[in-house]
């Protein structure tokens, strides 16, 4: 291996100590005892929280702003596949994949990729979402779509571009654990806390 990606290693064992910290402080913290009585199933509750809960019908944020939400759905997905990604090349050389493989990960790529810059855009350009955003929003954004945009570089031209897409990864790592970006574990505590409190009274799932 090659000293940028060592880089990048070290930037991953990182960033899995400081989330390994979270996680345990969420265990330790983030289950308060309820002194209510329990009236309903947290198992049905739990389900529906990550599931039902999610879809764009029960979000009002989500069914009103249909585009928005599906362009962050795909902004998603994309960086999971660019994570994914990440992974297999420590094993696997860009140079490897077949050709319509390369073709078909960054057709994914650029949809998702676009999405991100649009959401940026939109995040600069709309008064209401600016008036609420802050240097974290903008940073995450960028560095996570910049993140999918080097991948399909890589995947094209990976002799070239290796250091310069190893060292944003590496950026991208040490950034994750201090920013918004760390809601890849506070997401799942969220939607944990959502379905136990409102499963606890018998509010969720709801009833027909």
């Amino acid at each position: 291996m090659y000293w940028y990606q060592y880089l990048s290693l070290a930037a991953l064992v990182l960033f899995a100590a400081v989330m390994l910290w979270h996680f345990l402080r969420l265990i330790r913290e983030g289950n308060p005892k309820d002194f209510s009585k329990k009236t309903g199933n947290l198992a049905k509750a739990e389900a529906y929280a990550y599931t039902t809960a999610m879809m764009p019908n029960h979000k009002e944020t989500a069914y009103l702003h249909i585009p928005t939400f599906t362009a962050g759905a795909l902004f998603h997905l994309g960086t999971f596949l660019s994570i994914l990604l990440f992974v297999v090349f420590f094993f696997i050389s860009p140079d490897l994949f077949p050709l319509w493989l390369v073709y078909v990960l960054n057709a994914c790529l650029l949809i998702s990729a676009s999405c991100g810059i649009g959401l940026l855009i939109k995040r600069i350009v709309v008064k209401k979402m600016r008036n609420l955003s802050h240097l974290d929003d903008y940073l995450s954004n960028f560095l996570t779509t910049l993140f999918q945009l080097f991948t399909i570089i890589y995947l094209m031209l990976p002799h070239v571009f290796a250091s310069v897409y190893y060292i944003e990864v590496s950026i991208l790592l040490l950034y994750m654990p201090v920013g918004k970006l760390r809601h890849v574990l506070y997401f799942f505590a969220a939607r944990y806390h959502l379905g136990r409190f409102y499963g606890w009274r018998n509010v969720w799932p709801p009833k027909n």
